[in-house]
């Protein structure tokens, strides 16, 4: 399934560092350091979120999202659940397949050294061997909350090894458009005229605060 224009525009994101986002956006928009990547080396990833919410100790909505994302999605899931996995090698190997760019999940998953050699990326708050039940209603496609981030479907979800950032869908455009321009000015300054710019300001807040010395 092809992706549609506002999707593959969306990955325009992976060349934006999570950093930069996070000076645009602020706290709010920046996931908690609970989600994290469980395999290092994984590379920056971006995408529409596909949004899911789990009853605590059941994974039956996060693995029909699978069937559901369409390719380039990231599936965003809320659990808040720490006794149980909400997903395994095979759900990891199904939905890279189906085309999913990554899981960002608030609970658990297991068999994290299969996701790592797949070099499917995973951001969630750990593992644990024992698997979720599949009996549970959850939902998808509605607003959920993944690291103290209220996330809703379609808005952008960056992720790499500094953090995850939520880009709300509404400003996925003027985001893109600062954040290219603050690149672009970083990649101009060299380090001499950051430190001579970075002096000043240091030595102004010092005085501010009465500072001598």
């Amino acid at each position: 399934m092809a992706l549609d224009t506002d999707d593959r525009q969306d990955l325009r994101y992976q060349d934006v560092p999570t950093t930069t986002l996070a000076d645009l956006l602020g706290r709010a928009q920046v996931m908690d350091i609970g989600i994290r990547p469980l395999w290092a080396g994984s590379a920056r990833v971006a995408g529409p979120a596909f949004t899911v919410k789990c009853p605590p100790g059941d994974n039956l909505m996060l693995h029909a999202a699978i069937y559901r994302a369409e390719p380039g999605a990231v599936i965003v899931a809320e659990s808040g659940d720490l006794d149980y996995a909400l997903a395994g090698g095979n759900v990891c190997a199904v939905a890279q397949r189906r085309g999913v760019t990554a899981f960002v999940l608030d609970g658990l998953i297991r068999d994290v050294a299969e996701a790592r050699e797949a070099g499917f990326p995973v951001f969630a708050r750990g593992a644990i061997p024992i698997p979720g039940s599949k009996a549970a209603l959850g939902e998808h496609g509605t607003q959920v909350r993944c690291g103290g981030v209220l996330v809703g479907p379609g808005d952008i979800v960056v992720a790499d090894e500094e953090g995850v950032v939520v880009v709300p869908a509404a400003r996925r455009e003027e985001i893109l458009a600062a954040a290219r321009t603050r690149l672009a000015k970083e990649a101009a300054e060299t380090l001499d005229d950051w430190e001579a710019a970075h002096r000043a300001k240091i030595e102004q807040a010092l005085a501010a605060v009465g500072f001598e010395g």
